[in-house]
């Protein structure tokens, strides 16, 4: 199995709760009780259930308030990733190393959070530029954990800077290549759609960007205690 990405020794425990959006209490296999950094600050909706089997990292960092990060967390055989800090990592290193065939050979340059809008207040994921005969591309990424009946679905609650998101793609055109990129978090999704329950707004507004020339890429991961795997694209629902 390829890794894209390795995790250091990860250090398995049980959820005993997560509070407060950035902690989880979890306790190890050696029966200590510790208090993980909790990087995914939404409801984190059927991926924070008491009793899962987790993973957590530690930093050897002294200045951190809280050594342990949650890393991961088991889903019935699926591991899901709760470490939102994780995919733009991967992300570079995919764009970097062409590993994405849908943007491979369109870019030889990879930045990162470049300003850009209209008032420069936002910041884009990832700028690829090439010859100056291609367009720029401008790629969003955004963590994926919900899922239902293997479909993953975004997002998991009304988010308005998921919309502005959208609306700053939009207007990139015509002069640029937007793309709204969705790393799908697990391995034991197929198939993506917007989360229409929870954020119909959302919905519409991703409909409307596809109609519009923004490209949609919904890219599937397999995630395990010992790394990252990419499974390919999923193909894209999009819903009513």
């Amino acid at each position: 199995m390829k890794y894209i990405y390795q995790y250091p020794p990860l250090i398995p425990g049980k959820l005993i709760k997560r509070y407060k959006r950035f902690l989880a209490d979890i306790e190890l296999e050696t029966g200590e009780i510790i208090t993980a950094h909790c990087a995914n600050t939404g409801p984190m909706i059927g991926v924070a259930d008491a009793g899962s089997l987790v993973r957590v990292s530690k930093s050897d960092n002294k200045k951190r308030k809280l050594p342990y990060t949650w890393e991961m967390i088991q889903i019935e055989t699926t591991w899901v990733g709760v470490n939102t800090g994780l995919p733009n990592k991967v992300i570079k290193t995919a764009l970097e190393q062409n590993l994405l065939p849908q943007l491979a050979s369109q870019y030889s340059e990879v930045k990162r959070e470049v300003p850009y809008g209209k008032d420069k207040k936002s910041r884009i994921d990832f700028l690829l530029t090439g010859e100056d005969s291609q367009p720029p591309i401008y790629v969003e990424v955004k963590s994926v954990t919900l899922a239902q009946d293997n479909i993953a679905l975004f997002p998991d609650t009304v988010t308005t800077r998921g919309q502005k998101h959208l609306r700053e793609l939009m207007a990139l055109l015509p002069d640029a290549k937007p793309v709204m990129l969705y790393f799908i978090n697990r391995g034991d999704c197929t198939s993506f759609a917007p989360a229409d329950n929870y954020d119909p707004s959302y919905g519409d507004l991703l409909r409307q960007a596809v109609a519009t020339s923004v490209e949609v890429l919904p890219l599937r991961f397999e995630i395990t205690p010992e790394g990252i795997c990419y499974l390919g694209e999923a193909e894209f629902l999009s819903g009513p």
